[in-house]
C-alpha cells in the first residue's frame, strides 16, 4: 500500500482557543468544504467531540455519492485533534489537526496521511486527479480560513 501525505500550515491572526473552538465544530466542515463535494453531515446534531466520536457523512467525488464515516481518535484542546477513516473512498486517511499559539495569532496545521484502494489503478488515479483534488479542496479551505479569521 503507497501511503500519500499532505501537510499544510496557516496562520491567523486568532486567538488559540478561537479557532480551536471553530475546527473541534463539526458543523463547519461544510463551510469549509468546496460546493461541488455537497458535503452533508449524517449524524444527528450536537456532536460532541471527544476520542470514540463517529461521524458519518456524504460527499460527491466525480459526481458519485460517497458515505464517510470518521472516528475521532485523539482529542487534546486547544492543541490537536485526530480523525480517521473507517469507511470511505480511501483505504487508509489519518488526518491530524494541530493548533499552536503564535506571537498573536495561532498557527493551523493540517496533516493528512492518506493510501488510495485498486493497487496500479489507484496510483494512477492519484496521479491524474486525486492529489489535484486534494490540493485544491485545501486551496479552497485556506481561502475560507483567511476570510473568517483574517491574513
Amino acid at each position: 500500500m503507497k501511503v500519500y501525505s499532505l501537510i499544510k500550515q496557516q496562520r491567523v491572526p486568532r486567538s488559540l482557543s478561537e479557532v480551536f473552538a471553530f475546527f473541534e465544530d463539526p458543523t463547519n466542515l461544510d463551510r469549509l468544504t468546496p460546493a461541488d463535494l455537497d458535503f452533508q453531515i449524517l449524524t444527528p446534531q450536537p456532536i460532541a467531540m471527544q476520542p470514540g466520536t463517529l461521524i458519518d457523512y456524504t460527499i460527491k467525488i466525480l459526481g458519485v455519492r460517497v458515505r464517510w464515516r470518521t472516528l475521532v481518535t485523539a482529542y487534546e484542546p486547544p492543541s490537536k485533534f485526530v480523525d480517521e477513516q473507517l469507511r470511505g473512498p480511501y483505504d487508509f486517511w489519518h488526518h491530524t489537526h494541530s493548533f499552536t499559539a503564535n506571537g498573536n495569532g495561532t498557527l493551523i496545521e493540517d496533516r493528512v496521511c492518506y493510501a488510495l484502494p485498486l493497487g496500479l489503478l489507484g496510483r494512477l488515479a492519484h496521479a491524474l486527479f486525486v492529489r489535484r483534488q486534494l490540493e485544491a479542496i485545501f486551496a479552497y479551505r485556506a481561502e475560507i480560513i483567511a476570510e473568517l479569521f483574517g491574513k
